[in-house]
């Protein structure tokens, strides 16, 4: 089963997301993927794409992942641990983000997201743990 993409990126008004330029391009239970711009708002004073960039989206999908799996309104998934290994910069264009679920726990959740350029170049490989915590 697709998530609605226009109702994902129209909740994504007003965030870092925004901001950053990202893109939802397809969810599906366990499987997110997203492109972001390497421009003006993504890119570091040497024209590379930021790493902190590439670690919001990492955060952005596999966080977003999460949220569209907790079924329970009473729950909110948050990060709880990030890591990213930068192999490569891109210095313009889009890259393009994919999140798989690697464990779907009652409390946590890890994703692998990996980050290629436009021509398929793995450029950053990251893993995000998060907690489903419970709304008060």
């Amino acid at each position: 089963m697709d998530f609605p993409l226009d109702q994902i990126n129209q909740g994504q008004k007003g965030t870092l997301a925004e901001a950053l330029g990202i893109v939802i391009t397809l969810a599906k239970p366990g499987h997110l993927e997203a492109t972001m711009p390497v421009d003006h708002r993504t890119i570091q004073p040497m024209g590379l794409l930021h790493g902190g960039a590439s670690v919001a989206l990492a955060e952005t999908l596999g966080s977003m992942g999460s949220f569209l799996l907790v079924k329970d309104l009473n729950q909110a998934p948050v990060g709880l641990e990030i890591n990213a290994n930068h192999l490569r910069s891109a210095s313009q264009g889009f890259v393009f983000g994919k999140a798989i679920i690697i464990h779907q726990g009652k409390r946590t959740h890890v994703w692998s997201i990996e980050i290629v350029d436009e021509q398929q170049r793995l450029l950053c490989t990251s893993r995000l743990t998060v907690m489903i915590t419970e709304l008060k």
